[in-house]
């Protein structure tokens, strides 16, 4: 056992006295106690050769030739990975969108997550304009908790502002462990948040300690652009790019970054879908600004340029928003900021939708339901892009897939690490694996892939969530209903401490002026009514009582007269008026004498020739 392993355990069970309506899972003796023996555990920071003992739906011992109870099930992971489960942090389960619903629910999304290794999901909570925070909350509740196959959380939306969205916000923080808001910038008259609620939003985020999320579109861009296209007669797929090109999506990441920054709340902007995007939070974290972000596996694995397609189904299946780019670099490029740490986490964003229900904008390009695949392919994907690439090694795999996002929305090191008191989330990881995404083979309750034909290198071989084995080498048992809601304490220390410090440091303070000698203030001036009025102020006199001087006659038009032969350079010498009027066209200076040339004998510094010294 490793020395840290008493004080994570010590962690581990403050979080589990948060979790909300937990049973723990009972099942024979058996396959409650797992031993996974020859495997090289990874975490974010370290790779070590260990054996993994499982009870209970907890790691209970971590380290080489443990005593163990009789009766384990073994699982040989010699020259494979013993990863923590994924955390995915955006999904769309059984979301409502215009008149429809998401494809996918709590059961096939979550069992389509379990193959793909992924053992928590944090689901968007999308309350109506109007709606109540806390009724759209226990609506997401109905819909998961009796069909989530593993672990979830929930982050809400904040679709509309008031003060009784503050209360609730308030109340879902403190009572039902909500972490984490998401506010809109596009989806205008719908979800779109104006920049003084923006504000507000983030402001009462960082009171209640809270991560306040952001999808990063000019709504108000769009808008013009969106009636521009169809006015021109672009109803394709083609259109839904074409409306909210990259600077659209930059300028509004830009835009929340400076408003987050203003009031001192940590900001992450899901999803990130072009490099401009990117490259703004990677020079806002360069400049140590409390922000980051999320690449979707999608943007990762393929870009826009299909929304050009000649096949309509085929161009509408892969609208989402914000859109693929059509840049062929962009995928490339994201993947290079998720190994840079200039974004922090790989999502699935997974909000999947049927070609049939696709159809629903045929002759509209706004009608289509936007979103995509990515909830079982994501691991994968990251693999396929990050490792096998030689971009990232296999700790920030894990970190991107996993642990960050633990970190982030706290539910760290209860997930997102393989340690002795953490949760039996695990995954045995066969780098050397190869497969070829398609809508055929995939679990996803869809008859389309965004990823088809892709060749992955990488995939789980076995997967424990909470202890129970859900994957075994190609095998899915599931059991519906097994997955538990969990609760994320707000102030999540990974990023309040440096808030708090930050607040601390940065306390503004007024300029001290006590000791400043009296004659050093300067002169009132009162120019109101066209009248003149100056007085010193001295220490302690009120200024109401400041003397008022007259008016000189001709104050405002009349200066101070030249001596006699010297000409005024403000005032004209031309005389038109007046007793003392000189001829037509004479000057004050005319009788002057005029001077002789003045020749210059040496230029200026004095003459060159002769003895320097």
């Amino acid at each position: 056992m490793f020395k840290s392993d008493t004080v994570v355990e010590e962690v581990i069970q403050v979080k589990q006295a948060q979790i909300l309506d937990a049973e723990p899972w009972q099942g024979d003796s058996a396959q409650n106690r797992i031993l996974i023996k020859g495997g090289q555990v990874v975490n974010e920071d370290h790779t070590f050769f260990a054996d993994v003992y499982v009870e209970d739906g907890i790691i209970k011992q971590l380290g080489q030739n443990l005593i163990t109870p009789g009766g384990a099930r073994v699982i040989e992971a010699k020259g494979k990975y013993v990863i923590p489960g994924g955390v995915d942090t955006q999904t769309h389960l059984q979301q409502p969108v215009n008149g429809t619903v998401s494809s996918d629910d709590f059961y096939t999304g979550t069992r389509a997550a379990l193959a793909g290794g992924t053992t928590t999901v944090l689901d968007v909570v999308m309350p109506q304009r109007g709606e109540p925070l806390l009724d759209a909350y226990h609506k997401w509740r109905e819909f998961a908790d009796k069909k989530a196959c593993c672990d979830y959380s929930l982050h809400v939306a904040v679709t509309w502002w008031s003060e009784k969205v503050k209360l609730e916000m308030s109340e879902l923080a403190s009572e039902h462990g909500i972490n984490s808001f998401k506010m809109f910038m596009a989806f205008k008259d719908k979800w779109q948040l104006s920049d003084a609620e923006l504000l507000k939003a983030f402001s009462h985020c960082k009171q209640i300690g809270a991560l306040a999320q952001v999808h990063a579109e000019n709504g108000d861009v769009i808008k013009e652009m969106t009636e521009r296209l169809l006015a021109a007669g672009v109803t394709g797929p083609e259109g839904h790019e074409l409306s909210r090109p990259e600077e659209v999506e930059a300028e509004a990441t830009l835009r929340a970054c400076v408003l987050a920054h203003q009031v001192g709340c940590p900001l992450h902007v899901a999803p990130v879908m072009s490099r401009s995007a990117g490259e703004v939070l990677a020079a806002r974290r360069r400049q140590g600004h409390l922000v980051g972000g999320e690449a979707c596996a999608a943007a990762l694995a393929t870009d826009g340029t299909h929304q050009w397609n000649r096949c309509w189904r085929h161009a509408a299946a892969h609208v989402t928003s914000p859109p693929l780019r059509p840049d062929p670099a962009t995928p490339e490029h994201l993947t290079g900021l998720l190994a840079n740490d200039d974004l922090q986490c790989a999502s699935s964003n997974h909000c999947a939708f049927t070609i049939e229900q696709k159809a629903a904008g045929k002759d509209n390009f706004t009608k289509i339901p936007q979103g995509v695949n990515g909830i079982e392919d994501r691991m994968s994907i990251v693999w396929e892009k990050g490792v096998a690439s030689g971009k990232m090694d296999v700790c920030q795999f894990v970190a991107v897939t996993s642990t960050n996002a633990s970190k982030l929305f706290n539910l760290y090191p209860q997930k997102g690490v393989i340690a002795v008191g953490s949760d039996a989330d695990i995954v045995i990881w066969d780098g050397q694996a190869k497969q070829t995404l398609s809508a055929k083979t995939h679990q996803e309750r869809l008859d389309f892939s965004v990823f088809e034909g892709l060749r992955c290198r990488g995939a789980p071989a076995w997967v424990l969530a909470r202890g129970r084995l859900c994957l075994e080498e190609g095998q899915l048992r599931v059991v519906q209903g097994a997955g538990r809601l969990l609760a994320r304490p707000p102030f999540a220390p990974h990023l309040y401490r440096r808030v708090q410090q930050r607040d601390t440091a940065g306390l503004p303070a007024p300029v001290n002026r006590d000791g400043v000698p009296d004659d050093a203030d300067p002169p009132v001036v009162d120019v109101s009514n066209g009248v003149r009025r100056v007085a010193e102020t001295f220490s302690g006199r009120p200024a109401e009582d400041v003397e008022s001087l007259p008016p000189a006659e001709d104050e405002f038009h009349s200066r101070q007269e030249p001596a006699e032969g010297v000409r005024n350079q403000q005032n004209s010498g031309f005389a038109v008026s007046g007793e003392d009027q000189l001829p037509r066209g004479a000057q004050i200076d005319d009788k002057a004498p005029k001077r002789t040339g003045v020749k210059v004998h040496a230029p200026p510094g004095g003459k060159s020739a002769g003895s320097f010294w």
